[in-house]
Parts: structure tokens; sequence; C-alpha cells
């Protein structure tokens, strides 16, 4: 099997390009950061032929997870051709990446997407040229409308197994060429014969795991350091700023020479930046926008949608009593079919009209490229508590999943930042809590307005103390390392982005109801109807439901949760179940608290606490699993775990033991 793999710097589109060429339906988003992860797939056209998707990277120096991962594949696994995908748009952004892949070695292809940007502006690009200029095969494509897709996998496959390699120009000055050559003969004997150039460059800007995989010795290290010194002297600059002056140099030179001249007008990017990025006013436009989608998806298509999906579920719950009757179905099946599953997992489905706009809204949001400017607005204000603007990415992403939040922290540089960003991420709800925001607003709160933006307003509070309390100290020491980010360009999202994206999230959502959150109500149901009674286990069928197995356990934990307001165990084992899924609080509510939630949560007060505390407290076992992953370190991801909950449990005794004084107070 011939092995490509996609390569390029964010933002570029690899991952439409991915799509196209497998028939995936991978996430897209316009902004940088959008694949944290590699992903795999076969060219539809061609089954021995297998693609790579590699997160976007602006160069190979592992300084994030995601170039690490990319200089991984790369340079350890070797496929049998990269295809190099570059932004026609931002041309020479894009090509100090290419410089980079050509000195690999491998067999290169180089698509150039976008090119219907250049032809708005009046350019052109010169394809023989520019192919001519980088030593390899060169293709213009447009990975969205899916122009010229498979026209440069054949390429690629066709440059995979001839196995030709580029060749490139040089790109260095003369000195500079004369120092490599030194090098090499210095490291003869170290020096693979693929990918050679690329070893060299990097032994001459002293890379640490490139000398410690080449198995250069202090003594080989000295000389050549020697060689280095002696060429920094003479140019007076410093090593890694003579590779990158030459990189910057070429992909200029080449960028001008093979780009015709567009027009001067400003873009439409840029007349649009004037007024969102505006002093005064990009920041309260950002809020308004991210608080008017929370206001859209919640409070105006919840308000008309609730009761009609409630009374459509109440109808089918209806008609599957009916014929269960017909059917002379067993009691205890009928009540786990009714009581369980309808009730559980249908109680939670009614929040769908909603939790679809959220998605839209998150969808759109990154893909006509307002998400990455909301990461820059926010930069100086996150720094205070330890934080980074590209923090803000995560955060939003949380709002419809914490796994998606919490993965995309990859792409903050600065560790103790994407530590702190990864433990806080989930404490904004996400879409699997949407459902326990409405209930207990509906059930409890009636027609109070404010519950919704309370959630949000808690878990960004909740963000901020952790960040000052956290922040600076050795577990998460504070570091200078600058913002660097990349404004992609406004785009209008394709309607079939903006489905798929949507649908792909819902997807998410239904795939946990049916799997976790029907386990989740099924275990419920079982152990709320089986107990030991008149000396025997067996189902209670009407009889006490005190005297159950769920009943017991939460009676056992019960007086943790007695000074929060909600010692009963019926909540007490809800919160609980919220660990295998958030939703499924609402569905293990529904089968505990048939006649309504005042009874088992006994005033509002514990009823705010109880909604606190699971809305930040730890999340779902798959968000925890997205945790554990990412920091990388046990000690870390226990610490993430016990401040949640902890936090949570303090948050949900202090509303409720304050919420009670002030009921005492204004009722004497």
């Amino acid at each position: 099997m011939v092995t490509i793999a996609l390569a390029g710097v964010p933002n570029a589109g690899k991952t439409t390009l991915f799509n196209a060429l497998t028939g995936d339906r991978q996430p897209v988003g316009n902004w940088p950061g959008a694949t944290v992860a590699r992903l795999e797939g076969v060219w539809r056209r061609d089954a021995s032929v297998r693609i790579l998707d590699l997160p976007g990277v602006c160069s190979l120096s592992p300084y994030t997870p995601e170039e690490a991962i990319t200089r991984r594949v790369l340079t350890g696994e070797r496929p049998d051709a990269i295809l190099n995908l570059v932004d026609g748009a931002s041309l020479e952004r894009s090509l100090y990446l290419t410089t980079q892949l050509l000195e690999l070695g491998l067999p290169m292809v180089v698509a150039v997407n976008r090119l219907d940007l250049l032809e708005k502006r009046g350019q052109a690009l010169d394809l023989d040229l520019f192919s001519a200029r980088l030593g390899c095969p060169a293709v213009a494509i447009s990975a969205a409308r899916g122009t010229g897709v498979h026209q440069a996998a054949e390429l690629a496959a066709q440059a995979a197994r001839t196995g030709t390699p580029p060749k490139p120009f040089p790109l260095f000055s003369h000195r500079v060429e004369q120092a490599l050559s030194d090098i090499g003969v210095l490291a003869h004997d170290y020096l693979p014969q693929t990918g050679r150039r690329w070893y060299l460059v990097k032994l001459f800007e002293g890379d640490p795991p490139v000398q410690k995989a080449l198995g250069v010795g202090l003594a080989l290290r000295q000389r050549m350091d020697l060689v280095v010194s002696a060429c920094e002297e003479a140019v007076h600059d410093d090593r890694e700023e003579l590779i990158a002056a030459g990189r910057y140099a070429f992909a200029g030179q080449l960028a001008r020479r093979c780009l015709t001249r567009g027009r001067e007008s400003p873009s439409l990017t840029a007349r649009m930046d004037k007024l969102l990025l505006h002093p005064l006013l990009s920041l309260p436009l950002f809020l308004g926008t991210v608080l008017g989608m929370f206001w859209l998806a919640v409070h105006w298509v919840g308000g008309w949608t609730d009761q009609w999906m409630a009374a459509f579920f109440q109808r089918a719950c209806l008609l599957l009593s009916y014929a269960l009757g017909k059917l002379d179905c067993a009691p205890w099946l009928a009540s786990l079919l009714l009581d369980g599953v309808a009730a559980g997992v249908g109680t939670v489905l009614t929040f769908l009209p909603q939790l679809a706009v959220l998605f839209l809204c998150l969808t759109f949001l990154e893909g006509c490229g307002y998400l990455a400017r909301g990461a820059y607005l926010l930069d100086k204000a996150a720094r205070r508590f330890g934080l980074s603007g590209k923090s803000v990415v995560p955060y939003i992403l949380a709002c419809g999943c914490g796994v998606p939040g919490v993965l995309a922290c990859r792409t903050i540089h600065r560790e103790s930042c994407r530590r702190l960003t990864v433990i806080t991420a989930t404490f904004l709800p996400c879409g699997a809590k949407l459902p326990v925001i409405a209930l207990m607003a509906g059930a409890l709160f009636p027609g109070a307005w404010w519950a919704a933006p309370l959630a949000y307003l808690a878990g960004i509070a909740a963000i901020l103390l952790t960040g000052t309390l956290l922040g600076g100290t050795r577990w998460f020491p504070q570091g200078d390392t600058p913002f660097l980010l990349e404004l992609p360009p406004y785009r209008l999202p394709n309607l079939r982005d903006l489905v798929q994206g949507t649908v792909r999230r819902l997807g998410e959502f239904l795939k946990k109801a049916g799997s976790l959150l029907l386990l989740a109500s099924v275990a419920v149901w079982f152990a709320a109807g089986f107990g030991w009674s008149g000396g025997s286990f067996h189902y209670l069928a009407g009889e006490d439901p005190s005297r159950s197995l769920l009943a017991a356990l939460g009676t056992w934990l019960a007086p943790l949760f007695r000074p929060l307001g909600w010692g009963e165990w019926q909540p007490v084992v809800a919160a609980l179940m919220g660990e295998l899924a958030k939703e499924s609080i609402v569905g293990t509510l529904a089968v505990l608290c048939p006649q309504g939630l005042p009874l088992c949560l006994l005033d509002p007060a514990g009823g705010l606490s109880f909604l606190l505390f699971n809305l930040l407290c730890a999340p779902c076992l798959a968000a925890l699993s997205a945790i554990r992953q990412e920091l990388d370190s046990l000690r870390h991801f226990l610490l993430a775990v016990l401040w949640q909950t902890g936090l949570a449990w303090f948050t949900g005794l202090t509303v409720y033991q304050a919420g009670t004084l002030l009921i005492r107070i204004s009722g004497g």
C-alpha cells in the first residue's frame, strides 16, 4: 500500500482535501488548529493508496504537540510521498514550511489551494515556473469545490511509486552553504542518505532531538559548533536567524516571480476587521455574539420547542404503553421500556432542537473565521489569569462538547498554560449539560430567564478563579511565550459544511444517547426497581423504592451532599450517573422522580446548588479520558479531578448556605 501524507500550514484546507479524497466527514474549521491529531483514510478511487491528514504546522521544529506529531510521522514513519497543500491566497506564508518539506528527500507534490481567491484579486499563478523553482510537480486545486483534488492525489501516488525526490534550488547564502558542507564532512558517518539535507540543516541549527536521534556525541557537537560559530561571526547573525532568513527570502522571491500583481483595493477581511477588531467595539461585539448564540439556542428556540417536544414524547410513550398492553407484556419488561428507556432517553431527546441550533452557531463561528478573532481579542485579559488568547478557542468548542474542546488545547504553546486550559475547559456548559440547565430552570425556576446565563457565568468564574489560584504555582509556572496566531480570512461557510458540522455534533450526542445514556437509564431502572424486601431479592413492582439497591447507595453517600441542600438519595444518584454522561442526569431524575423535581430537591436554593455542582464537577468519562490523554501526567490528571470536584462541592455549599440565609432573612 502507498502512503501519502497531507502536510501544510494551519488552516490551509488539508482536512477539506482529506474529506474530498477519502469520502470521510472529518470536522473542518476556519481557524488554526482545527486538526490536532493524525487522521487516516483510503483514497476512494484507489484502495491501495492510504491518505494521512497531519496537523497543520508552521515549521518542523517541535515546539507544540501538533508539530511533534507531524515531524514524527514525516521523519520517523517516512510516508511514500508528501502532498503539500499551500494556501494560494497566502502563498509566501505557506512556502516557509514547503522549503523544509523539500529537504526531507521524500517524493512530493505541491497542491496550490484557493486559487479562486487569487482570481477575485485579479492575480494569476505561473504553475510551470512555480514547479520548476520548487523542483517538484505542482497543481492548482480547490479543496472546497473538489476541483483538481484527484489529479493532485494521482500525481502524488505516481511520485510515490517512482520514488523520485524533489530537486529544489539552493536556499541559503554562500557562507551558510559552506558551513553546511563542512558539517556534512564532519558528520558523514552519522547522516542518513535519505533526507540528508534536512538533517544537515538541523545539525547547523543545533536541534537537540536530531542530535540525539543520530547519536552525535559531545566531541562532534563541539566541532560542529566551531563551524557554526565561525559562520555566525562572518555574517554577524544567529544560526537560526540565518536559516529562517534564507527560507523567507526564497519564499518571498518565488511568490513575487510567480504571482502577477492584482488589484490593490482592501480585501473583505481588512474591511470587516476595521469594525470587528476596533479598539473599543471589538470586545463588546464578540461577547455579544457569543451570548446571542446561547440566547438563541436556549431561550428563543427552547422557549417554543420544549412543550412541543415534551408533548411528542408523551404521546409516543402512550402509544408504546398501549402496544405493550396489547402484547400482554410482563410487568417488569413494560416498566423497563417505559420507566427506564423511554423516560430516561426520551427526556433528554426533548432538548434536541436547542442543541441543533447551538451546534449550528458553533459551526458557523468556526467556518467564518470569527473564532480566531476571539482568541486575539481576549489574549491580554486571559494572560492575567495564567491563560492565553488561544485558550478561547477550546473554551468555545467545549460549549458544544468537552472532548474537542480539550483536544483543541494542543494549539497552545506554553505547557503550563495548555494544562491549565485542559483542566478548566469543561467548566463551561457543554451540549450535554444544556438539558440539565433547561430541566432545572423549568422545574424550579419557571420563567426565570437568568438560569441559563448564570450557568455560563458560573463556568467563566470557575475558570478565572482556577487561573488565579493555580497559575504561577509550581504545578503551572508562569512563562512569557509570545502570542502567535494567524487570523484566517473571513469566509461565508458553504451550506454543506454547516450541515455536516451540525449533523456530526448531533450524531455524537445521539450516539451517547444510544449507548452510555441508554446503559445508564437501564442501570438506574434496575437498581431502582430491584431490592431486598420480605427477606428476598426481587422486582419491587410498586413497593417502597427506598428498599432498592439504588436507594441504599444514595443513602450511603447522601451525608456528603446534605450540607449542599440535596441530601436525598435520588439527586445523589443522579449526580453519580452524570459521570457516565451529563445528559443522563435528566434521564435518571425522570426515572426516580416521576412526580416532579420538587419532591427530590426540596427548595430553589438546593436546586441551584445541585445545578452548579453538576456543571462544575469532573466531566463525563469521555471528557475525562481526553483530559488524561492531553495532560500526559497522572499527577496533573488527579489534581484536575480533585480540583474540579472540590470546587464544585464548595460552590454548591456556598450557594445553598447563602441562599438559605437570605430566605430566612427575607422571611423574617
